[in-house]
């Protein structure tokens, strides 16, 4: 029967599994999905069972883990510690843009 062949389209999917994301973090699924829970990860999409993660949330993650046993910040807290981190590079950012003019070298000898 030649007509019953079936064909399957390969579709590829954006993002990293979860499974994936989290052994590339070293940690278990249901940890990646509870700092999902708390917003400290922002998954592509998250109503979708199947979680999946844009790469750069693996630096996010990188720094959570550091912040959380670097300084044993709790999880709960590191929402506003990363919110805090985050502002103050957007300040030092627009401070060194606007603080000198063009062309001029960051450092200056004062001897």
């Amino acid at each position: 029967m030649r007509g019953d062949r079936v064909t399957t389209a390969l579709i590829r999917v954006p993002g990293i599994a979860l499974e994936e994301f989290a052994r590339a973090g070293g940690l278990h699924p249901d940890h990646v999905r509870r700092l999902v829970a708390l917003g400290l990860l922002e998954p592509l999409d998250r109503h979708d069972e199947d979680l999946r993660f844009p790469p750069s949330q693996l630096a996010v993650l990188g720094r959570i883990e550091r912040l959380h046993e670097g300084l044993s910040i709790n999880y709960a807290a590191l929402g506003v510690v990363l919110d805090l981190l985050d502002r103050i590079a957007e300040l030092e950012s627009a401070l060194r843009r606007y603080s000198r003019p063009t062309g001029v070298p960051p450092w200056t000898r004062t001897d």
